[in-house]
């Protein structure tokens, strides 16, 4: 499998398990715990805070990775696609 094939393949996963209703009830429940804990934590509770925080991000990024990898297979479809047409 040559990388195109890889991206492509990564692409695919990715937007299977976005679609997930199960994957996305799970990282909502999560940024749901992050949230309440930065909110619930006092002002002073800086490493409670910076945790919660630190969560949240590790979670954002995670989708923002998956959906990354659905863009660049799409960016890849297309270009085949407008090669194939000229």
């Amino acid at each position: 499998m040559d990388k195109e094939e890889a991206l492509l393949q990564q692409g695919s996963d990715a937007e299977i398990l976005l679609n997930t209703d199960a994957f996305t009830r799970t990282i909502n429940a999560l940024v749901d715990v992050s949230v309440q804990a930065f909110l619930s934590s006092a002002p002073d509770q800086n490493v409670k805070r910076e945790e919660a925080y630190n969560h949240y991000r590790a979670l954002t990024d995670v989708v923002s990775t998956l959906r990354q990898q659905v863009e660049v297979r799409d960016q890849i479809n297309a270009k085949e696609t407008n090669q194939e047409e000229e």
